[in-house]
C-alpha cells in the first residue's frame, strides 16, 4: 500500500529572505533584492545578502570545496534537519536527494592558486557528500542535474522513494548561485535575460506582453519528506503533505519549450492522477513564470487548456526572487508552503497587460487561504516537472 509523505521540516535561502517571515514581510512592502550587477550594468540580478557558510556548519574543513551553489544547499539541508526535530542518529538509514547545477564562472582559469583537492569544487556531487557527512546520513543517496526542473525532481523521487516504503525519511533540495559574467553571458547570448534599462525593480514581468527575459538569482532549499506514520510517532511537525508528482521530457529543441505545452501537460497530469485530483480541485499554481518570451507564452497556453473553464489563481514567484536555476524548485515550494500556512498570495510583479486572456493572475496581494497548490519547472533540454502540495490536515 502506497504510503502518505508530509514535510516535515524546511530551510531556505533566498534574494528576499531566508525565512517566511522575511519573505512575506518583503511581499507585503513590495520590496525586492533586484539590482544592476558591476560587472554588466544592463543586467539585474538578485543576489542572497550576507550568508557565510560558517554560521551554519561551524568549523567545517571541507567548506573550501563548496562553491557557492554547494554551500547555499549545504545550509538549507542543515536548516531543514533542525526544523524538522532530527536528532543525531535518526537520519543514519535517511535518503538524500540533491539537485545541483555546474556553478562554474566560465570567466575565469583554474589554473592558479587552487588546492591539490581543487576538483571537488565542479564535481555534482560534493554537497551531498558534505550534507552526508554533516547530518549523519547513510542512507542511499543521489545526485541530480535536470536543468530549471532538478529541484521539483529530487524532491519528486525522493517523494516516490518514501511513498513506495522504501524509506522513511529523505531529504531533498539544492542550491545554485550563477551570478557571474561568465554564466551571465552565457544566458545573454542566448537571448533569456532581461536587459531593460530603468528601475531594477520593475522590468521583470513574467506573464506580462511586453517581458523582455529572466532576473539572474541564486539561492537554495531543502526539505524532509517523510512517511506520515514514522512522523506522528515521533511527534514531528508537520508543514504539508505532498500527493502527487510527474515528470517528462520534451524530447525537442535542446533551449525552447515546446510551443504546444504538451509534453509540459504530460507532467502535471501526471502529478495531478497520482494525488487523485483534478485541475478543478487546484487552488494556487506556482508557475514557471520565467518572464521570456517563449516560456511564458508555453505555459499559459498550457494552463488555458489545463483550466478550461475557471482557472485557479497563478503566481509567479521569480518575479520575486529572480530565477534560481537549478534551486527554484525547491525555493518556490519552500515559500509555497509557508504562504500556504499564512493564507497570503503574492501578486505577479509589474503585471500589467497579461499575455492571456481567462486566466487568473494574482495582480495584487491577497490574504486568502488556498489548500492545494500546483507547482510546475521547466528546463533547459525539455526537462519537465510538477508537484501537488495539499495543506496538512488530521
Amino acid at each position: 500500500m502506497n504510503r502518505r509523505v508530509v514535510i516535515t521540516g524546511s530551510g531556505f535561502f533566498s534574494p528576499l529572505g531566508n525565512s517566511a517571515r522575511e519573505v512575506i514581510t518583503a511581499m507585503e512592502e513590495n520590496r525586492t533584492a533586484f539590482e544592476r550587477p558591476g560587472f554588466d550594468p544592463d543586467l539585474v540580478v538578485a543576489p542572497v545578502a550576507d550568508f557565510n557558510l560558517k554560521t551554519h556548519t561551524g568549523r567545517y574543513k571541507n567548506a573550501r570545496y563548496l562553491n557557492r551553489g554547494a554551500a547555499f544547499g549545504v545550509a538549507a539541508a542543515l536548516r531543514a534537519v533542525k526544523a524538522a526535530g532530527l536528532s543525531e542518529g535518526m537520519l543514519e538509514n535517511a535518503g538524500l536527494f540533491v539537485g545541483a547545477g555546474p556553478n562554474l564562472d566560465l570567466g575565469h582559469g583554474v589554473d592558479d592558486g587552487l588546492s591539490a583537492l581543487w576538483i571537488l569544487n565542479f564535481l555534482p556531487n560534493t554537497a551531498a557528500s558534505a550534507i552526508a557527512a554533516l547530518a549523519g546520513i547513510h542512507g542511499e543517496s543521489t545526485t541530480m542535474s535536470t536543468a530549471c526542473a532538478t529541484t521539483v525532481q529530487v524532491v519528486g523521487e525522493a517523494f516516490q522513494k518514501v511513498r513506495l516504503g522504501g524509506l522513511d525519511i529523505a531529504l531533498a533540495g539544492g542550491g545554485d548561485s550563477r551570478i557571474n559574467p561568465g554564466a551571465a553571458l552565457a544566458y545573454k547570448m542566448a537571448g533569456a535575460l532581461c536587459t531593460e534599462p530603468g528601475d531594477p525593480s520593475r522590468v521583470h514581468r513574467p506573464f506580462d506582453r511586453s517581458r523582455r527575459g529572466f532576473v539572474i538569482g541564486e539561492g537554495g532549499g531543502f526539505v524532509v519528506l517523510e512517511a506520515l506514520d514514522h512522523a506522528l510517532k515521533r511527534g514531528a511537525p508537520i508543514l504539508a503533505e505532498v500527493a502527487g508528482f510527474g515528470a517528462s521530457m520534451d524530447g525537442g529543441n535542446m533551449t525552447a519549450p515546446a510551443t504546444s505545452g504538451r509534453w509540459m501537460e504530460k507532467a502535471v497530469r501526471k502529478a495531478l492522477t497520482q494525488a487523485e485530483l483534478l485541475p478543478a480541485d487546484i487552488d494556487l499554481v506556482s508557475a514557471h513564470g520565467t518572464g521570456t518570451q517563449l516560456n511564458d507564452g508555453m505555459e499559459a497556453t498550457l494552463l488555458a487548456r489545463l483550466f478550461p473553464g475557471k482557472s485557479p489563481r497563478i503566481m509567479a514567484l521569480k518575479s520575486w526572487i529572480g530565477h534560481l536555476s537549478t534551486a527554484c524548485g525547491v525555493v518556490e515550494l519552500a515559500i509555497g508552503i509557508s504562504l500556504m500556512a499564512r493564507k497570503f498570495i503574492p501578486a505577479v510583479r509589474n503585471l500589467e497587460a497579461p499575455c492571456a486572456s481567462g486566466l487568473d493572475f494574482v495582480r495584487e496581494n491577497r490574504k486568502i487561504a488556498f489548500d492545494t497548490l500546483l507547482l510546475q519547472n521547466f528546463g533547459f533540454g525539455g526537462q519537465n516537472g510538477a508537484l501537488v502540495v495539499k495543506k496538512w490536515t488530521e
